[in-house]
C-alpha cells in the first residue's frame, strides 16, 4: 500500500507567534509571556501532547465503534515531563525532550471495565501518534532554501 503524506508549514508572525497550516485549517502556535512569547496560542510541546491526546481519543471512538462499545463520554489527559536544562543547553546530559509522558482516560460507557481495559490496549497498539512518539521515527535533517 501506498504511503500517505501529510504536510503543514510554519511562518512566523510576530515575536515568537507562528501561523501554522495544514489543508485548509490554521493555529496560531506561541509561547507564554514568560519563555519570550506573546502567550496567543499553545507551545509546541503543549500542541505534541495535544496531538497525542487527540489521536489517542479518535483512536479509541473508531475502535469502541468497530468493537460495538457504545461511548457516552470520553475525555483523555496527556501530561509530559520535561527538563528545560537540556532544551537551553544548560545540562548537555539532558535531553531536550520529554523524558515520559501520561495518559488518563476518562470514559462514560455501559461497557464492562474489562472491555474498556482492551479498548485502551488497542488504542496504546494503534494510534499513530503515539506509536511514532513511543517507538521513534526517522527524522531527517532540515534543508535550507532561500525565502
Amino acid at each position: 500500500m501506498a504511503l500517505n503524506t501529510y504536510h503543514v508549514e510554519a511562518a512566523r508572525k510576530n515575536n515568537l507567534q507562528l501561523e501554522v497550516r495544514a489543508r485548509d485549517f490554521q493555529i496560531t502556535v506561541d509561547e507564554p509571556e514568560a519563555s519570550g512569547g506573546d502567550n496567543t496560542g499553545m507551545n509546541p510541546v503543549e500542541l505534541l501532547l495535544s496531538s497525542i491526546a487527540s489521536c489517542q481519543t479518535i483512536t479509541a471512538l473508531i475502535f469502541a465503534d468497530f468493537y460495538g462499545i457504545k461511548i457516552d463520554d470520553i475525555q483523555v489527559e496527556v501530561e509530559g515531563s520535561l527538563d528545560p536544562d537540556g532544551f537551553s543547553g544548560m545540562d548537555p546530559t539532558v535531553r531536550p525532550g520529554f523524558q515520559n509522558i501520561r495518559s488518563t482516560f476518562h470514559i462514560k460507557s455501559s461497557a464492562p471495565k474489562v472491555q474498556l481495559q482492551q479498548l485502551l490496549k488497542m488504542v496504546e497498539k494503534q494510534c499513530p501518534v503515539g506509536d511514532s512518539v513511543s517507538n521513534g521515527v526517522t527524522l531527517e535533517a532540515p534543508v535550507l532554501e532561500d525565502l
